[in-house]
């Protein structure tokens, strides 16, 4: 084995080669840092170029984007609280919170010290792990699977906030968005409403944009000023470093679950992020600041995501099953240069093996280092007035979520999902939840069916899915146990404080767009119930899920809200209402977008963003705006797509 790490570190450590991966490197940090684009587009991007060079060279290219996304895209979760992929979202939680508090630099810098920890622990356990990983992961079967994948979902329902009940209706509604489309186990549509656009179901960029990237520029844009209301400390390396090692052990713990996370195909990035975040939250004594800014939620989600990067392509090398879009094109490329992934690869082409796990675990830490040495010149934006920045980020976000399908129907979505995010923002209901929800919906509704036709209801006897299913139950007996025990020892006649069982969550936002949020998780779940029924069978299993305890979850919610109105009376949050403008604002660009096309409508945009909301000068306003306006359309170029276009009228472009 040895022999076999020398040579796969000769293989790579060729000047082409270095060349090559740090060329891919750049690019994925360039795309992580975008949202809505990210792996997929980095690595669809690079790969015209990798077949002008030789296999371990163009695979080295493509490993060096794959590496570096949950990195770069640690600035933009920290910055926007914009997660660029669902493993990200606890760090655009705790992150995004503690950037709002000044302390961007901070986060920023003990995210990219994890990450670098993540790629290098990763690739330790792998150079040693690689001939044990296959019988591992065939020791899985689809009902421990599937079980793996409940643990991420309900890890992200009660992590996040402390009302369960709430969390749980959001990862309902995750789940259902996720149903949306061609059913995997039967011949049906679901919930398509007729449109075409519908049949291959929504697309996790826009999903992901719209729910987080929407709202938070929403609420900023109406705010003013920067993301942090005092001023962010510069270049204090010693503060990243001191709460960094204060929590090296976490960091490692974390690396670990990321690793055996990563194992599991296509939901281990997504599940074990948010094990770790789980793990984290449940070793901290006080746990007060978890949701409101805890630099231990972003070291921990920051180690296990990083760390399940490399693992996460053991199934795509051992079993052609990718962990994700981006593994999907890197397996793809696999094939073409010759090279054909399965479990005789380890004794055919171990020199390979280790190469990949080298090239990844490199450009993790180049790309880590490379993001900590800027981080003091980015977080100096959280100071600029964030309309400056909203409307390059906007049409960032349009471009990001038109490359689906080129159609308008990603701009549509993409503004109905912004709603739905500014309403959940709003309401208190946590968005992280549905996010991660959409994402494991594919993957449980193929293991559940599997797991039902193989096995019946045996399945729930196997000891692996009871060890699994405790990580569940165990933690949620404790909870039950400690509430108890907390009343029982603060007397009967005492009052009591309000707990997550009162709803104590929501309780300060206002008060009519929670019953708003809540009649609309109502009317869509009952909606849905009604609508499944017309399914088949096996097209209903993984719907009723997610639609069954959906409803009932938000009809408790509805009576609990009408009950706290009547006992307290309206509650009138004066933020809320202040944002309704700019949500208006952006709501008529996309009108003006399918009326007189992107070109047209872009300059308007532009010109309420930048006068109206940033107070900028006409002439400064104008060359601004010109220089955004031209990066915009360079973006469509290099993406070879057209502009949406109006229906009325349309601007064309002289290329």
């Amino acid at each position: 084995m040895f022999e076999n790490i020398v040579s796969a570190l000769d293989l790579l450590f060729q000047p082409v080669r270095l060349l090559a991966l740090f060329v891919g490197m750049l690019a994925g940090m360039i795309f992580g840092m975008l949202p809505g684009l990210g792996g997929v587009a980095a690595v669809s991007i690079l790969l015209p170029f990798i077949y002008l060079m030789d296999g371990y060279a163009g695979l080295a290219m493509l490993l060096g984007a794959i590496s570096v996304i949950y990195t770069a895209d640690t600035i933009t979760s920290v910055l926007l609280g914009a997660p660029g992929s669902p493993a990200s979202a606890p760090t655009a939680i705790e992150g995004h919170a503690l950037a709002k508090q000044g302390k961007a630099s901070l986060a920023l810098g003990v995210g990219f010290l994890a990450s670098m920890v993540g790629g290098l622990f990763g690739a330790l356990i792998l150079s040693v792990a690689i001939p044990v990983a296959g019988p591992l992961v065939l020791a899985l079967g689809t009902p421990e699977l599937f079980m793996f994948a409940l643990v991420g979902l309900c890890f992200a329902a009660s992590m996040v906030g402390k009302d369960l009940a709430v969390g749980l209706a959001a990862a309902c509604f995750g789940i259902l968005l996720g149903v949306v489309g061609a059913a995997p186990a039967a011949a049906n549509y679901r919930f398509i409403f007729g449109q075409s656009y519908l049949m291959d179901g929504l697309s996790l960029p826009i999903v992901a944009l719209g729910l987080f990237a929407v709202a938070e520029l929403i609420g900023m844009v109406a705010a003013g000023g920067g993301i942090a209301g005092k001023p962010t400390p510069l270049g204090k390396w010693s503060d990243s470093f001191c709460e960094f090692w204060r929590h090296r052990w976490l960091v490692c713990r974390a690396s670990v679950i990321g690793i055996f996370g990563g194992f599991v195909p296509a939901v281990g990035a997504s599940a074990s992020t948010w094990i770790a975040y789980g793990h984290a939250l449940s070793s901290t004594k006080d746990k007060r600041n978890f949701g409101k800014g805890e630099i231990r939620g972003v070291a921990s989600a920051e180690g296990a995501n990083n760390a399940t990067i490399i693992s996460d392509l053991v199934p795509t090398m051992l079993f052609s099953v990718p962990g994700g879009p981006a593994a999907a094109i890197f397996l793809g490329a696999l094939f073409s240069f010759g090279f054909y992934p399965g479990p005789r690869m380890v004794s055919e082409s171990p020199d390979l093996m280790y190469m990949i796990v080298w090239s990844v675990a490199l450009a993790s830490v180049l790309g880590a280092a490379i993001c900590f040495a800027v981080t003091p010149y980015i977080a100096r934006l959280t100071r600029v007035n964030f309309a400056l920045i909203a409307a390059p980020l906007l049409l960032i976000m349009v471009a990001g979520a038109y490359q689906g399908t080129r159609t308008f129907g990603d701009i549509l979505a993409l503004l109905a999902l912004g709603i739905l995010g500014w309403l959940m923002k709003n309401a208190g209901v946590p968005r992280a939840p549905v996010l991660v929800g959409f994402v494991l919906a594919t993957p449980m509704e193929q293991y559940f069916w599997l797991t039902t036709q193989i096995h019946g209801f045996t399945w729930l006897t196997r000891p692996g899915v009871l060890i699994i299913a405790s990580l569940i139950v165990i933690p949620l007996v404790l909870n039950v146990v400690r509430r108890l025990r907390q009343r029982w020892s603060a007397g009967h006649d005492e009052p009591q404080p309000q707990t997550a069982a009162d709803g104590g969550e929501i309780a300060s936002h206002d008060s009519s767009v929670v019953l708003v949020m809540v009649l609309l998780m109502v009317a869509v779940f009952g909606y849905a119930l009604v609508e499944m029924l017309g399914f088949r069978p096996n097209a209903r299993l993984m719907p009723s899920l997610g639609i069954v305890p959906g409803l009932l979850l938000s009809l408790y919610l509805l009576g609990r809200q009408l009950v706290r109105m009547r006992r307290q009376g309206a509650v009138a949050n004066l933020a809320s209402r202040k944002e309704l403008p700019v949500l208006g604002g952006i709501l008529l660009y996309g009108i003006a977008m399918w009326l007189i096309g992107f070109n047209l409508a872009t300059p308007l945009l532009l010109a309420w963003l930048l006068i109206g909301c940033a107070r900028m000068r006409w002439n400064s306003a104008l060359l601004y705006g010109l220089a955004v306006y031209a990066v915009a359309q360079g973006m469509f170029a290099m993406m070879r797509s057209t502009p949406p276009q109006g229906v009325l009228l349309n601007l064309p472009m002289p290329w």
